[in-house]
């Protein structure tokens, strides 16, 4: 397990997997967030999935890997506090069941590398065809928005809370801005995403010489000047502000509820982050599942989860519209309660063994223990194996926990009401 720069912003890590029949090549690109193009990255990240130089559309690509065995590709657009992370992987049989002694690697490795820096052009642009199908794909997933009232509450009162923090750039763009996406803006997104990123790759059950070998050949010709990791300010603590919308029709109302940490300087643990949420709203076992919706029966769902980089917690509620003030009241009480008293340790041995279990299933897949990995990458920590991360998890204190839950202050209340026949999402 080890993590090689091999330029100037281009690292290669080799992950063991012997217990798996299966290899995986992974490619991450890590940029800037940027709002005037946020929405021309994401038709991008749809594109680039539709094929590559070598396979211009999705039937030759489709046909492609199947002939290798029936291989899987995948692209994703994902963030990273103030940045974004534009990936592709591809995942096939290992090298020595090739039934014709076929060099599977250097094939995976063409279609991944290719999807990223071979793209298919036409006269020096994106396939208008492509980018007109993508971007009706996106306004139809950004419309859809609305549909699901969880994830729109959730999304408005991220919008009130960010303002205009780079944390708070939509991952998928914006709807009005759709109209302007074209293939010349489009490849003038990629341009600036190729030279700006750090680039990653992660080979799992393959011998990763050639495979860097390859990578290096691919980017010899492109002109980088890799961008510093976006470093984010926790959005300012002020007085609580609420927001209401009315929506006809709608039968379970929503609420959303986010805190910004007042803590400056170093980031907390990421494990005492996630015992902390365990606690308090992250697992069957927390304070706002037992107290606020079975207990008091306040709410049909009521969780809490942490952006780390961000300095955001929030809080996701499903409730009755009547019940919108008292579910809120609860909530709060359960928080000033946990910032009030250390937790015992039997609720912290809960916890941790919900925790730990879930830990346990990262081995059990190629994308899994990748994502474990690279998940440590992007927080800058040194790579090590999930069961380091259970006995870091398994260190945790009580103190540690409360003083984490202490640094979150109230800053934006976003509810969903109405009243009516028709069911919501």
């Amino acid at each position: 397990m080890q993590r090689k720069q091999l330029a100037p912003g281009v690292f290669l890590t080799e992950l063991d997997a012997e217990k798996f029949n299966r290899c995986r090549i992974a490619i991450h690109l890590r940029y800037p967030a940027r709002r005037q193009s946020a929405t021309d990255a994401a038709v991008l990240s749809m594109v680039l999935e539709r094929g590559y130089a070598g396979c211009p559309d999705m039937t030759q690509l489709s046909r492609r890997l199947a002939a290798l065995y029936g291989a899987d590709l995948g692209v994703d657009l994902g963030s990273a506090g103030g940045d974004r992370v534009l990936s592709a992987d591809i995942c096939g049989i290992k090298q020595q069941f090739a039934l014709a002694g076929e060099d599977l690697v250097a094939s995976y490795a063409d279609i991944v590398f290719g999807i990223l820096f071979e793209p298919y052009l036409v006269d020096g642009s994106f396939d208008p065809e492509a980018v007109r199908i993508e971007k009706e794909s996106l306004r139809r997933r950004l419309q859809g928005e609305y549909n699901d009232k969880r994830l729109y509450c959730v999304r408005q009162a991220r919008r009130r809370f960010y303002g205009d923090n780079p944390a708070g750039i939509e991952l998928y763009g914006y709807l009005n801005e759709i109209d302007a996406v074209t293939p010349q803006t489009v490849k003038a997104e990629y341009d600036r995403i190729l030279a700006q990123a750090t680039i990653d790759v992660m080979v799992q059950g393959a011998d990763a010489a050639p495979v860097a070998e390859r990578l290096l050949a691919r980017l010899a010709d492109i002109r980088r000047a890799p961008a510093p990791i976006t470093q984010l300010c926790p959005v300012p603590a002020a007085p609580v502000r609420h927001y209401t919308e009315e929506i006809s029709g709608l039968t379970q109302g929503k609420l959303c509820m986010l805190f910004t940490r007042d803590a400056a300087g170093e980031l907390p643990s990421i494990h005492v982050l996630r015992m902390a949420m365990g606690i308090f709203g992250g697992t069957a076992t927390s304070r706002l599942f037992r107290n606020v919706r079975e207990k008091q029966s306040l709410c049909y769902y009521c969780g809490s989860s942490a952006l780390r980089a961000a300095g955001v917690m929030m809080v996701d509620s499903g409730v009755e519209s009547a019940n919108i003030e008292k579910a809120e009241a609860a909530i709060l009480k359960e928080l000033s309660d946990l910032c009030a008293r250390p937790v015992d340790e039997e609720e912290m041995e809960q916890c941790r063994r919900t925790l730990l279990a879930g830990m346990d299933s990262v081995g059990d897949s190629l994308a899994g223990l990748a994502g474990w990995y690279y998940g440590q990458i992007m927080r800058g920590e040194p790579l090590t194996a999930p069961e380091e991360g259970k006995a870091q998890m398994c260190a945790v204190t009580p103190g540690q926990v409360q003083e984490i839950l202490q640094s979150y202050s109230y800053s934006v209340c976003y509810a969903l009401t109405g009243q009516g026949e028709e069911a919501d999402a």
